[in-house]
């Protein structure tokens, strides 16, 4: 599998997504829709996959239990089934002292883990948060969060067999620089058999200056940014393009980790240098979708393309 942002913009601007989504047709499986990232106004994650849709592509609707009570959040993934949208990711959402509305109340009525096994019970049980049936079926996808890079690293396996056990069929990592971190991880998780239960997507990034990956390293939480990187881009004449092939070889390593499901191209921002990457990487072709149908995109196979 192999995966990209599709950034909601600041405004009603539907051209400018449906013209981002042509652009990474063929090229990815699958487009990760956020839900007000970084905790700053942007179109919703609902209308940016309906869009989405439009264009083609199927995506990955995340949903933060940071914006909406439960109540929402049902009606979140009820009225996406409507429109064929098949895949969710539960996620707690950065805190809104972070973004663009610092004085808004947070929601967290529920936590990430929370959401997940609500959303199993919606589809498996076809039974709301308070008890009650749902009418009609229901047929997705859950995915949730990992990041093999944050403390206690000794936890993170446990971690990640609880949002197993809360009904997660793929899980998407923390942008991975540290490839021997990763390893190691990804080790532990095939120890404990984790890898037969869940898709794992492996997140990578290509980075555009020397500045954005000191910015990662020391504003994003749990963010491994080995001083190696920082050097070659330091070093490097045109750091765009060093940082999209240290993106690539990282892909490239991924790709020969047992248990790695695909990968997940994290580039807000800059969506052009997407094609680029997957093409570099050997990624090509893609697999021809010609109905985009629900439960299609992400699918818990345990090969990396």
């Amino acid at each position: 599998m192999v995966g990209a942002e599709l950034g909601p913009p600041r405004g009603p601007l539907a051209d400018e997504v449906l013209k981002t989504a042509e652009s990474l047709k063929g090229y990815v499986d699958t487009v990760n829709l956020a839900d007000n990232q970084g905790a700053t106004l942007r179109m919703s994650s609902l209308a940016t996959a309906i869009l989405a849709r439009q264009a083609g592509l199927d995506g990955v609707m995340q949903l933060t239990c940071r914006d909406k009570n439960r109540l929402a959040l049902q009606a979140e993934v009820i009225g996406a089934q409507a429109f064929g949208i098949s895949n969710f990711m539960g996620l707690s959402g950065d805190h809104q002292s972070l973004g663009d509305h610092p004085f808004v109340k947070g929601a967290f009525d529920v936590d990430s883990m929370q959401l997940v096994a609500l959303l199993k019970r919606m589809r498996d049980e076809g039974v709301n948060a308070a008890g009650g049936r749902l009418e009609g079926s229901f047929g997705f996808l859950i995915g949730a969060a990992v990041n093999p890079f944050a403390p206690p690293f000794e936890f993170r396996p446990l971690r990640l067999r609880k949002k197993i056990e809360a009904g997660a069929d793929f899980v998407m990592s923390q942008i991975v620089y540290n490839v021997p971190r990763f390893k190691s991880w990804m080790q532990a998780v095939r120890d404990e058999g984790l890898h037969e239960r869940v898709a794992i997507i492996a997140g990578v990034g290509p980075l555009r200056s020397l500045r954005a990956a000191e910015f990662m390293r020391d504003h994003v939480a749990g963010m491994d940014v080995p001083e190696e990187i920082l050097k070659r881009l330091q070093g490097a004449d045109k750091p765009r393009v060093e940082g999209r092939k240290i993106c690539v070889e990282i892909v490239q390593q991924l790709k020969e980790i047992p248990g790695v499901a695909g990968v997940h191209i994290m580039s807000t921002g800059w969506e052009e240098a997407v094609p680029r990457v997957v093409e570099e990487a050997g990624l090509l072709p893609r697999p021809v979708v010609d109905d985009v149908s629900p439960a299609s995109a992400v699918v818990p196979a345990h090969e990396s393309r």
